[in-house]
This record gives structure tokens, C-alpha cells and sequence, in this order.
């Protein structure tokens, strides 16, 4: 059986690796910040917090390699260089058979 050596050097004093007990004693933070903070705090803490929004189901996702100048001058337009690359494209569609 091989053994599995520590760096020396990653060794967090504290906060050591958890134990089959530490596991065992472990409670829910919903729990743990409702009796160590003011309940205002706690509840704040623990209220979902908004994801990302939704997109309209329409968009695929891809890689994409630009010429350098080619990003850069989108990206230094702003916010939404990746909608106006897109809306660019489909411009290009409307001239052009891709095929």
C-alpha cells in the first residue's frame, strides 16, 4: 500500500484536516449563525442570494479564437463586446453564405 506524503509546507495549524469526527460534530451554518449572531445578521447571511440570470435558450456556447487587434477592439468598446461581436456576425450573414 502506497502512503500519501504531506508537503510540510501546506500544513494549515489552524485549520487541520478534518477527522471522521470533526465530520461527525459538524452542524448546519443555518444553524450555527442563528445562535452566534444577532438574528437580523443571520438571516441577512443566510438569504438566497440572486443567480446568474437566465438566458433566453437560444445562445450556444463555443470557443472562439480572435486575432488579438480584432478582440482588443471589441473588449475596448465596453460592456457587451460579446453581443456586438455577435450582432457583427450576423450582419456579416445577411451579405454572405458562410457554406
Amino acid at each position: 500500500m502506497a502512503t500519501h506524503k504531506i508537503n510540510p509546507t501546506l500544513i494549515d495549524e489552524e485549520n487541520p484536516e478534518w477527522t471522521a469526527g470533526d465530520f461527525k460534530k459538524a452542524r448546519p451554518a443555518s444553524k450555527v449563525l442563528r445562535e452566534i449572531l444577532p438574528a437580523r445578521a443571520a438571516e441577512k447571511m443566510l438569504a438566497p442570494k440572486p443567480g446568474r440570470v437566465l438566458g433566453s435558450g437560444t445562445k450556444s456556447s463555443t470557443t472562439l479564437r480572435f486575432d488579438s487587434d480584432i478582440l482588443a477592439a471589441f473588449k475596448a468598446t465596453g460592456k457587451g463586446w460579446q453581443t456586438r461581436i455577435n450582432n457583427a456576425l450576423r450582419d456579416w450573414l445577411k451579405e454572405h453564405n458562410p457554406a
